[in-house]
């Protein structure tokens, strides 16, 4: 597959390239720390991402494991759900590579007619984005479950510090017979 031998020798171009489109989705201030720190203690964020980006496009050169992709999205699309970006937002990063393939092999793509290979590739980059939106959905359901239990616990803990909940004290039923008065009146 000719498409892949580019694409191999132009990972790094093309990683960095994704990586800075990825980084403008965020403020400006907080895209120039992401791009500028490279210490992973001080950045783990753009670290992360960074990361997970060239691991994303290792593993669509070599065909899409789910597991593989799962592991490798699962931290960007974390990050992303927890920073309050919409569901196209936090998943639209996976279609930039697009772009940054298109650009980098723009020549090569006229020239060695290789448009069919291209488009098949990017069949993976919608798939990749499909696996991107689930994992989106599976972050911000358990975002929005956490918040409500932790309303729910302040609630009561609310309540229980204004003396409106207590303890219900277990008290053991009484099981005597009851007798059914008509019964006792007919045997009578």
């Amino acid at each position: 597959m000719r498409l892949n031998n580019l694409l191999s020798q132009k990972k790094a171009a093309i990683t960095k390239k994704w990586f800075a489109l990825v980084i403008k989705t965020y403020p400006s201030e907080t895209a120039k720390f992401l791009k500028s720190q490279k210490d992973p203690f001080a950045n783990p964020v753009g670290r992360t991402i960074y990361r997970e980006l060239e691991a994303l496009f290792a593993e669509l050169l070599k065909g899409i494991d789910y597991e593989t992709i799962t592991s490798s999205l699962d931290p960007i699309i974390r990050i992303r759900a927890v920073q309050n970006f919409s569901p196209s937002q936090a998943t639209g990063f996976i279609f930039f590579l697009k772009n940054v393939i298109r650009e980098s092999l723009h020549k090569e793509i006229l020239e060695e007619q290789i448009i069919n290979e291209l488009l098949l590739f990017e069949s993976k980059i919608d798939e990749l984005s499909l696996i991107a939106f689930n994992l989106y959905m599976q972050c911000r359901e358990k975002i929005y479950e956490l918040k409500a239990n932790e309303m729910k616990n302040r609630t009561f803990r609310a309540f229980e510090r204004a003396g409106l909940v207590s303890e219900i004290p277990e008290v053991e039923p009484d099981l005597k017979p009851i007798i059914n008065i008509k019964e006792a009146s007919n045997d009578s």
